[in-house]
């Protein structure tokens, strides 16, 4: 695969960011332990979001994600949203807006990645399972397939932490009362009851997690209001020997069409 750093203006934050991407490419010889796969027309695309204290190179850093995608000819694009909660803050920058609404339209200009949502999914762990499925629920029409690896799903509830209450208090203002709009809870619930057509969606989070009930809540809620998560819980903790092995079961899930199919 090709490993890019690209860096680049963002007109929704109003300033340089960048982004870590990973590219598909053909090889038959010559590469040694790792094959590589690419597709005719638009690469699928996985947006892979990092977590709290984390940035945009972190996921290729301490994971394998490079050698799990490469033989599956997926693209792989890694945003940098700082500490933002994947949100407009209340004093800060527009991430949602960038994510949401710049980040893809960047990515197709710049790379041959499809835009079908067939071939488009999203993931990410901690601060970043809960971008993916606030990414997925509010767009569904966007995506195939979402995962949160020991997301910080109960966003309500932890807005309120004390480690948390100086981004909180950027990201929501002072009165800390998160927006329905960016409330996963609320999110499913309302599209279980418009019978909306949801990506499919995948919740995982180690039993050793302090992040397991908020998972286990969004699951039972996403359950009781008709839509279908597949979920693990399993042993494990919130760090990256746990995140690696998940993601490589993640991207095994994923509904990728057979490599070699037209684009």
């Amino acid at each position: 695969m090709a490993h890019l750093r690209v860096d680049f203006f963002s007109e929704a934050l109003g300033l340089s960011t960048s982004m870590t991407v990973l590219l598909p490419q053909s090889t038959t010889a010559g590469q040694i332990g790792m094959a590589g796969g690419a597709r005719q027309g638009g690469h699928p695309v996985l947006y892979l979001l990092h977590g709290l204290s984390d940035d945009d190179t972190t996921w290729a850093r301490r994971t394998s994600i490079e050698r799990y995608a490469a033989p599956l000819g997926l693209a792989v694009v890694m945003p940098q949203v700082h500490r933002s909660f994947y949100a407009d803050e209340a004093r800060g920058g527009r991430y949602w807006t960038f994510l949401s609404e710049e980040l893809p339209a960047l990515v197709a200009g710049f790379f041959n990645v499809s835009d079908r949502r067939e071939d488009t999914f999203v993931a990410g762990l901690s601060m970043g399972g809960y971008g993916a499925l606030k990414w997925a629920l509010r767009q569904p029409e966007r995506f195939a397939a979402a995962a949160s690896l020991s997301g910080a799903l109960d966003a309500a509830a932890r807005a309120r932490a004390p480690h948390l209450l100086a981004d909180m208090r950027r990201i929501l203002g002072d009165d800390l009362v998160l927006p329905r709009e960016d409330d996963l809870l609320h999110l499913v619930r309302d599209a279980g009851a418009r019978g909306a057509d949801l990506p499919a969606l995948h919740v995982a989070c180690g039993t050793e997690d302090e992040l397991l009930g908020g998972n286990r809540h969004f699951v039972a809620t996403a359950h009781d209001a008709g839509v279908t998560v597949t979920s693990e819980f399993g042993p494990g903790a919130h760090d990256w020997a746990y995140w690696d092995a998940r993601i490589a079961e993640v991207l095994a899930w994923l509904p990728l069409r057979a490599a070699g199919g037209q684009g």
